[in-house]
């Protein structure tokens, strides 16, 4: 009993030194799709957002054969902007020819200089990445003003090879395998 208290106060200490509790300073707003779930501070950054990911479903995605969402999403636009990612990480699956559910967060900043705060609050360094992706906290965090949908893609990729491997791949190797999902986004998949 003690180990698990103990445990529990280590844990929560950590994630009120990294920022990321809920008792943070910042109201976020939330948007579940079927594999997403996004985290932002306004509803402007989600409309950017929306805008620089230019992916359209297609019909080779699962979704497209079913004919369903699985979104929490309520306004047209919300439910248009919930297919259109579904259908990315849809492709990103089809791609990597790894299919699991999953579900993502990702986590949006209003610009480069809210991303690279965030980066330091977590790692305690400077780094200026355009985007990242913690395997421990399942979570994609990304700049709505510095986004297009194969750097999402790129992102959504070392997610789904983190989960869907039993053993998570060298670093090395997971580059290969995003970059890949990176540069043929908008072709055809092999189906295999």
């Amino acid at each position: 009993m003690l180990r698990r208290v103990l445990c529990l106060a280590f844990f929560s200490g950590a994630l009120l030194v990294f920022g990321l509790t809920s008792a943070s300073a910042e109201q976020l707003y939330t948007l579940k799709t079927k594999y997403l779930t996004l985290k932002y501070e306004n509803v402007q950054d989600l409309n950017t957002f929306n805008e620089k990911i230019d992916f359209s479903p297609d019909t080779s995605s699962f979704s497209s054969f079913s004919g369903t969402s699985q979104s929490s999403a309520g306004t047209g636009v919300e439910k248009k902007m919930a297919n259109k990612l579904d259908a990315l990480v849809e492709k990103v699956q089809l791609i990597l020819d790894m299919r699991k559910p999953i579900n993502i967060i990702i986590r949006i900043y209003p610009d480069e200089t809210a991303l690279h705060t965030a980066y330091f609050n977590i790692f305690k360094t400077r780094k200026k990445l355009r985007a990242w992706y913690i395997f421990e906290y399942n979570t994609i965090y990304v700049n709505a003003q510095d986004l297009f949908s194969g750097m999402l893609a790129h992102e959504i990729a070392h997610a789904i090879v983190d989960h869907f491997l039993a053993v998570r791949p060298p670093r090395a190797t997971a580059e290969i395998l995003a970059r890949y999902v990176d540069r043929h986004l908008n072709e055809k998949a092999k189906v295999y």
